[in-house]
């Protein structure tokens, strides 16, 4: 069984930032988290609309920083921006298959296309921190072109430490059942990732030869899965103190104006499965102030600290 330092956050844009890593955390103290994903280009440029660029990850725990980009340069000088910053990891992403990222940015999934950038760009991260480098990807870019296993030996050879293998082709995106091959034979640890929600998930994973698992859409709307993964009981017992308590770092992280409305999907997960939860979705749908979306979250939920 696989132990909480082997039951991983997966970074989900839009989804894994600061105040939702601090949910995680309370549940799963000891796991390794990942940021979402962080362009190079806006990280060294400093751009001040993303406030990911401007974390700090000294008080959080292992959290590994992930970044992409097709800049061998500009790949290095982030890694040491995110290292400087606090994080215990550098990621690189060689998965995303957005069409922004992995076509249009030649980054992403795309690295899986082109080895010898990806080869490079591994090696320039390794040369230019002095903490861990991962990777993550896919089983390749299409059907035809399931070469993981050549990715993952460029990255031995680059001196990257583990990869996370997502079970899909660029192709499929995240369409169809995630397919986990045996990794007993690879060069680096690999973890598995795609469609694992459940601790028999993870030992199933475990018995392919895998170092340990990456939990993504799993954790939406149910923060204490890494925990329940790890054998704990975690779960809470009212779900509408801990939705209360991630709006409110939320709010404290990008201002009520911008967390509102980024926090309605937050708010849909966590009603997922609930009587009348298609009446709360509309209704927080229409919320604009976080005072109104409080009371809305209280009373769904019944009875809740406050805040």
């Amino acid at each position: 069984m696989f132990s909480d330092n082997q039951i991983f956050a997966a970074p989900l844009a839009g989804i894994t930032d600061r105040p939702f890593r601090r949910v995680l955390r309370a549940f799963a103290p000891n796991a390794p988290l990942v940021t979402e994903m962080i362009s190079c280009h806006s990280l060294v440029a400093a751009h001040k609309n993303c406030p990911r660029n401007f974390d700090r990850y000294d008080d959080e725990g292992p959290v590994g920083a992930q970044i992409f980009g097709a800049n061998v340069a500009l790949m290095a000088d982030a890694a040491r921006i995110l290292q400087d910053a606090g994080a215990r990891w550098i990621d690189i992403n060689m998965g995303c298959p957005v069409p922004k990222v992995a076509t249009r940015a030649g980054a992403g999934a795309f690295l899986m296309r082109d080895h010898a950038l990806a080869g490079r760009i591994m090696s320039a991260v390794v040369r230019a921190v002095e903490i861990p480098v991962s990777v993550k990807t896919r089983l390749g870019w299409d059907d035809q072109n399931r070469d993981w296993a050549d990715l993952v030996r460029i990255a031995a050879d680059s001196g990257v430490k583990f990869a996370t293998l997502h079970g899909r082709t660029r192709a499929q995106l995240y369409v169809g059942p995630a397919v986990h091959p045996d990794v007993s034979d690879a060069l680096i640890p690999i973890i598995a990732n795609g469609d694992i929600a459940t601790a028999q998930d993870a030992a199933e994973m475990e018995k392919l030869g895998y170092a340990g698992v990456m939990i993504g859409r799993a954790m939406l709307g149910r923060p204490w899965v890494l925990g329940q993964i790890a054998g704990r009981e975690c779960a809470p017992e009212n779900v509408g103190d801990v939705v209360l308590r991630h709006l409110q770092y939320a709010i404290e992280y990008y201002g009520p104006s911008v967390a509102v409305p980024m926090f309605r999907k937050h708010a849909a997960w966590y009603s997922a499965g609930r009587p009348n939860s298609s009446d709360f979705r509309i209704r927080v749908n229409q919320i604009t102030d976080a005072d109104a979306l409080r009371d809305a979250i209280r009373e769904f939920w019944g009875c809740v600290a406050e805040i």
